[in-house]
């Protein structure tokens, strides 16, 4: 598998990082064959704020690219480059001059991350990663850039034999002397940090009759208290990352710092990915921002700000595996969002004037009085797949909208999908991810009869005619 989101509007005004805060960027990946040309994406992450980007390896267009962009850049090894970079100083030497110096200063190259998940990997590359990372870190000081170049290597969660409670946290055993305490000593040694990429929605997954989903999603929820140190935690992804923290512990190494090069949640999946939708995703990536943004570290250590490479920027229509592999994405290919999600710890609305979607707080509501519209540039496909669900399984009501009853006219399926997701938002107190519908759909401010696209007799229910009362943006 392999680690941002959006609601994005032109964000340039809301950093990725924030004073006394953690700091979140964004992983562009590229298994597909869709996407926008590298000058285009990265004129879209200098729109929306993104100072921050990962890749998975050093694209000579994609480099070029970033040349100059103010944006600091993850690069990487690939795990089928890890057994030459193990056998051979003059490989990783080369490799360093062809890949990394020949575009620095320009581009901002900040961390070399040395394979992917490699633990994990079926061509059996774990034995060589610590020699290839010593190599890599070698030859950065041959050329001077080990200062401002760091080394380290994304490992997957599956590298714990135990993660539950986090105080119990543990590496398995077989990865501990080969691999673990020589990568965690050269880390120390560099002063970088360990890369770990970190799923709550799989464990969400597999275990759904055991954690709560509110607990996975950051919202409101009663918590858990770990049963070995008495650490209360409020969300899982706290919890997974404690685990790690422990497990090195463990090992004597409670000093290396700690970086998320992945984590995310998935906008759509098969029947049998429990909790994989564009609600679920939102509220994942919304309390997370919010969380990053507060400044707060984990329970276990609380002083340390969390931070955080959000997966991925588009969906990649080439990935293989379940459905949810190609749905990660906080863009569709054609730089549209798949949903919203705001980059600021506060309520902080932005337009640049090619949409009319405001950014949402991530709090449990959009403050003020607002509506849901379709988004008529999305495709008939997906505007009837929205109208079916909220009219349906969404509990909407929809009889105003039917054949000669008074919201029949205009017959259109925008109109007729507007008055259903606008039932539906309001139906449930327009909460965050209620009005998104797989990108169908996007929070207005401005009564909707003001609106260009005509609504007949259709009179679109206000939330406080529907009991709510006026809330402050600011909240």
């Amino acid at each position: 598998m392999a680690l941002f989101v959006l609601s994005l509007l032109t964000l340039s005004a809301i950093s990725f990082t924030h004073a006394d805060s953690g700091m979140i960027g964004v992983n562009y990946g590229r298994i597909a064959d869709n996407l926008p040309a590298p000058e285009k994406v990265v004129e879209l992450l200098k729109s929306q704020g993104i100072n921050r980007v990962k890749l998975y390896d050093t694209d000579k267009s994609v480099l070029t690219a970033l040349a100059n962009s103010g944006i600091k850049v993850v690069v990487s090894l690939p795990n089928e480059n890890l057994a030459a970079a193990s056998a051979d100083q003059s490989y990783t030497d080369n490799w360093v001059q062809e890949n990394v110096k020949k575009y620095t200063p320009a581009t901002d190259i900040e961390a070399i991350a040395v394979g992917n998940e490699v633990f994990v990997d079926p061509r059996n590359t774990t034995t060589y990663l610590v020699q290839a990372m010593k190599n890599i870190q070698s030859s950065l000081v041959k050329f001077n850039l080990d200062e401002s170049i760091k080394v380290s290597s994304p490992i997957a969660l599956s590298a714990l034999a135990n993660s539950y409670p986090p105080s119990s946290g543990s590496f398995k055993p077989d990865l501990i002397e080969p691999v673990i305490k020589p990568m965690l000593d050269l880390l120390r040694k560099t002063s970088s940090h360990i890369m770990v990429n970190a799923y709550p929605f799989f464990a969400y997954a597999a275990n759904a009759d055991k954690i709560s989903l509110d607990y996975a999603l950051f919202k409101e929820n009663a918590g858990n208290v770990d049963s070995g140190n008495g650490l209360k935690y409020s969300n899982l992804l706290d919890a997974q990352i404690d685990a790690v923290f422990a497990a090195m512990a463990a090992v004597g190494f409670n000093d290396v710092k700690l970086v998320v090069t992945e984590t995310g949640w998935p906008s759509a999946g098969d029947e049998n990915e429990i909790g994989a939708g564009s609600a679920n995703a939102a509220a994942y990536n919304g309390g997370l921002v919010k969380r990053v943004l507060t400044g707060n570290g984990t329970p276990l250590k609380p002083k340390e700000p969390l931070n955080v490479y959000l997966f991925a920027l588009f969906n990649e229509n080439q990935k293989t595996g379940p459905t949810s592999e190609r749905n990660y994405g906080l863009f569709y290919p054609n730089e549209n969002k798949v949903y919203d999600l705001p980059f600021s710890a506060k309520s902080t609305p932005v337009n640049d004037g090619k949409d009319k979607v405001p950014v949402k707080t991530p709090s449990s509501h959009v403050g003020g009085q607002t509506w849901c519209v379709a988004n008529g540039k999305t495709t008939k496909e997906k505007l009837q797949e929205g109208l079916d669900y909220a009219c349906g399984e969404g509990g909407a009501d929809c009889r105003p909208i039917q054949k000669g009853a008074t919201c029949y006219d205009p017959e259109s399926l925008e109109a007729h999908a507007s008055y259903a997701f606008n039932s539906y938002y309001q139906k449930n107190a327009r909460g965050v991810g209620t009005c998104d519908f797989g990108g169908a759909a996007y929070v207005v401010s401005q009564p909707p009869n003001s609106w260009t696209m005509s609504t007949g007799n259709a009179s679109f229910q206000q939330g406080t005619e529907m009991g709510l009362e006026e809330e402050d943006p600011a909240d």
